[in-house]
């Protein structure tokens, strides 16, 4: 199986970019779109000067437990740079989603839990609800998460939409919001054997 074919088991279509839509990110915005890739995981990722986006990680069933994910993140964390992802909010009935919240809440991740991301896929047209997690060597801001992920909507999301799914995202400004009022924090839960 090649990294497309793994990326697009692990997560639902609506949330996947087109294969033509990554590799032609990786070819012509390969100063900040990269891939990593093993035999048991894939990682996407764009870094810019001031940050990383985490685009799609993937680590094998097989290979789970075994510190893999772990090894990627201290990987990111080595560049001194906050690190933000979007991640589905817990679906009780799918189990991998609080599995996901659990790895990143040892990871040291927080959650931007003012900011609302509501997105529509192209390639569904289903508008997806979806958290940001960030972690930052310093103390950063949800405002400042707030302006990085709209520069990874813009430069990430939306690149050559029309040209690859025949029209354009949302307005980033449709796409993300932010309410100082929001105080839901995903990851507020008890570790287990904590």
């Amino acid at each position: 199986m090649n990294w497309y074919e793994k990326l697009s088991q692990y997560f639902p279509t609506q949330e996947m970019k087109t294969r033509a839509h990554m590799e032609l990110l990786l070819k012509e915005r390969g100063d900040i779109y990269h891939k990593d890739e093993g035999p048991y995981h894939v990682l996407m990722y764009a870094e810019t000067p001031g940050f990383v986006f985490v685009d799609y990680i993937w680590v094998s069933a097989k290979a789970r437990g075994q510190g893999i994910g772990h090894k990627l993140m201290a990987k990111l964390k080595q560049k001194g740079k906050p690190i933000i992802l979007e991640v589905e909010p817990i679906d009780y009935e799918d189990s991998d989603t609080e599995k996901r919240l659990h790895f990143y809440k040892r990871e040291d991740f927080e959650h931007a839990s003012t900011i609302g991301y509501h997105s529509r896929s192209l390639r569904t047209q289903e508008v997806d609800t979806l958290e940001i997690l960030y972690w930052s060597p310093g103390k950063e801001s949800e405002e400042s998460i707030m302006e990085k992920m709209k520069q990874t909507y813009d430069k990430i999301h939306t690149f050559k939409d029309v040209q690859l799914y025949g029209e354009s995202h949302d307005p980033v400004d449709d796409v993300l919001s932010i309410d100082p009022e929001a105080t839901n924090d995903i990851l507020e839960f008890d570790e287990p054997g904590a």
